[in-house]
């Protein structure tokens, strides 16, 4: 949750239906053995493509990749014609959220019911891996845990559990309602103590990380101060987890850097213009960007024209500045808070801030795998490397907007989401 102004933002009740009619959901957990043919292999952001392809998967790892008569088809490997179209390595969403009231009572949901909602957020847009940064962990516990048991197809997810909030901070109840959350328990801290005791009781529980309101998002404005975010981030850093932080402001934007965050979840139109006393200690410090320039949008929807462009132009203008130092972007929607699921936009206001189609891709791939630690997993369309895969029906580099443009998404060697029909 969290707003572009200092008020309650009601924005959320716009919500974008996406329905998951056009996709033919797929039950088969067991691995499939693919061949992926005739499609234009983008096997890394940094190498060319390669063209009149073949990307063989058997066993749920990728077996074979080259041009079509170097590699063999063995006998009984569904083929799937891919002419025309474009494979990458499957996609991360590195920020998403299951808070919204439609998936409390995870363990109780229908398993088709729970594989569309998971298909019409997520999958149909690529997404093979996501990090769930903020929702009560308990329940998105119970989504993960029965996607793993092969009950229903979906993403790998990852999870912060529930963001911990500067003591005094928290929004009345009616947010929840007007904005269509579950109601949960969120920690409030205040002191590195509390801090501490909130990290090792959330690490503690299974969560892959923490998250934290760095700065709260609507008055009262509360910070926590630097040295309670080192302190969560020493005890997560310790265990080989990475401390997530969601900025707001200047304040909490320059407490999170310095304070050990691993990841900034978005860019902060209210810190003002990213100048090098923001820049140069966010690359002495090695931090990784998630920008969500469509949420900027999103969040002023019922604003006048020329407030909402200027803020989300505010938000462009740190991304190009973050770029220009060579800092690392991971690609992230805030969908689950936002309910408009299609990241189209995205890839526009990213392009718009500079990042070419490549670096985009790496957002999407290679970046992420490496700080997730997956890298020698995931990411690539390599040889031994997992059977994560998407296929797009155009070139990306032609049109960043292709990136959202799925025609199967395949988990581990298994299609998890296929378009079924022309749109």
């Amino acid at each position: 949750m969290k707003t572009a102004r200092r008020h309650v933002s009601v924005a959320a009740l716009a919500i974008l239906a996406l329905s998951p009619a056009s996709f033919a959901q797929t039950t088969t957990q067991r691995p499939q053995d693919l061949a992926l043919v005739g499609g234009l292999v983008y096997a890394d952001p940094a190498q060319e493509p390669i063209p009149d392809s073949v990307v063989l998967v058997r066993g749920g790892a990728i077996a074979a990749v080259g041009r079509r008569g170097t590699v063999a088809i063995p006998s009984g490997v569904e083929v799937v014609d891919c002419t025309g179209r474009t494979i990458t390595a499957g996609l991360w969403n590195s920020h998403v959220h299951f808070m919204e009231r439609k998936w409390a009572d995870a363990g109780q949901i229908p398993a088709a019911e729970l594989a569309g909602q998971i298909e019409g957020m997520l999958t149909r847009f690529g997404f093979t891996s996501v990090f769930d940064t903020g929702s009560p962990w308990e329940n998105t516990r119970r989504i993960r845990d029965r996607i793993e048991a092969g009950e229903l197809p979906g993403p790998r997810i990852r999870s912060t559990g529930e963001i911990m909030v500067p003591k005094g901070g928290l929004p009345p109840d009616l947010v929840f309602d007007i904005t269509g959350m579950m109601h949960q328990r969120i920690p409030e801290v205040g002191d590195a103590a509390e801090v501490l005791a909130s990290a090792r009781a959330h690490l503690d529980a299974g969560t892959d990380g923490i998250k934290l309101y760095a700065a709260t998002w609507a008055p009262p404005i509360v910070a926590i101060p630097e040295d309670a975010i080192r302190a969560a981030a020493d005890e997560a850093h310790r265990r080989g987890k990475l401390v997530f932080a969601h900025p707001s402001n200047r304040e909490g934007l320059m407490n999170a850097v310095r304070g050990g965050a691993d990841v900034i979840v978005h860019t902060a139109p209210n810190s003002g213009k990213w100048d090098e006393t923001v820049l140069g200690p966010m690359r002495k410090t090695g931090v990784a960007l998630i920008p969500t320039l469509k949420l900027w949008r999103h969040e002023l929807q019922h604003d006048r024209d020329s407030a909402r462009d200027a803020f989300v132009g505010k938000g462009v203008a740190q991304l190009r500045a973050w770029l220009a130092t060579g800092g690392v972007v991971l690609f992230g929607t805030d969908v689950g808070y936002m309910g408009e699921y299609d990241p189209s936009d995205e890839y526009a206001l990213m392009a718009e801030a500079g990042m070419t189609p490549r670096q985009i891709l790496a957002s999407l791939t290679t970046a992420p795998c490496e700080k997730f630690g997956e890298s020698a997993r995931r990411g690539r369309v390599a040889v031994g490397m997992a059977g994560d895969l998407v296929v797009l029906d155009a070139d990306p580099l032609r049109d960043v907007r292709a990136f959202a443009a799925v025609r199967y998404a395949i988990r581990d060697g298994r299609i998890i989401a296929r378009r079924k029909r022309e749109e």
